[in-house]
């Protein structure tokens, strides 16, 4: 496993997928503030889904202040990213770029890339096209399994099963 979350994450900057560097950014910025603003956000949200970030502007600016910096004060997989998905424009996927941004040794970006290269290597059963705040729970945890064992963080495993399922995948992502 060590070798496969090696090769992917080496192979990760030649995908479209979320920018590490920017994430470390706002994750910065999310510690030192102790919460995100609306614009944070929408950069965040447009890094992870550019066709969907203009949702988050529909948020008022002082909710944004209030969930982000309610995330940090609540335990639980379930209930941050829940939090997150309060917004609009943040469905699980988006929401888990502000956890990994936030806590990379304990988060990772997922969409359905990470979720196909967890059923292809046997973690989890069946392919799936839409995520809830349960699935991303389902999701993190051999994701940290896998952190756990490489000795990598979490995000970058997230970021190695992405490009992973990139390689792997036949045929179109839908």
């Amino acid at each position: 496993m060590n070798e496969l979350v090696n090769t992917y994450l080496n192979a990760y900057e030649q995908t479209q997928g979320v920018l590490p560097e920017r994430l470390e950014e706002i994750g910065a910025a999310y510690r030192e503030q102790g919460y995100l603003t609306r614009d944070q956000l929408y950069d965040l949200a447009y890094e992870n889904s550019t066709r969907s970030a203009y949702h988050v502007e529909s948020n008022p600016p002082e909710r944004c202040r209030e969930v982000t910096a309610n995330v940090l004060a609540v335990d639980g997989d379930f209930s941050k990213i829940q939090l997150l998905t309060g917004l609009s424009g943040f469905k699980a996927p988006t929401a888990s770029a502000v956890l990994a941004a936030l806590d990379p040794e304990r988060h990772a970006v997922v969409d359905t890339r990470v979720w196909a290269s967890l059923d292809r290597l046997d973690y989890l059963d069946g392919r799936k096209e839409s995520f809830d705040s349960a699935d991303y729970v389902t999701m993190i945890e051999p994701i940290r399994e896998i952190a756990a064992e490489t000795g990598h963080t979490v995000a970058d495993v997230g970021y190695a099963l992405f490009a992973y399922d990139e390689d792997a995948r036949e045929g179109t992502l839908h």
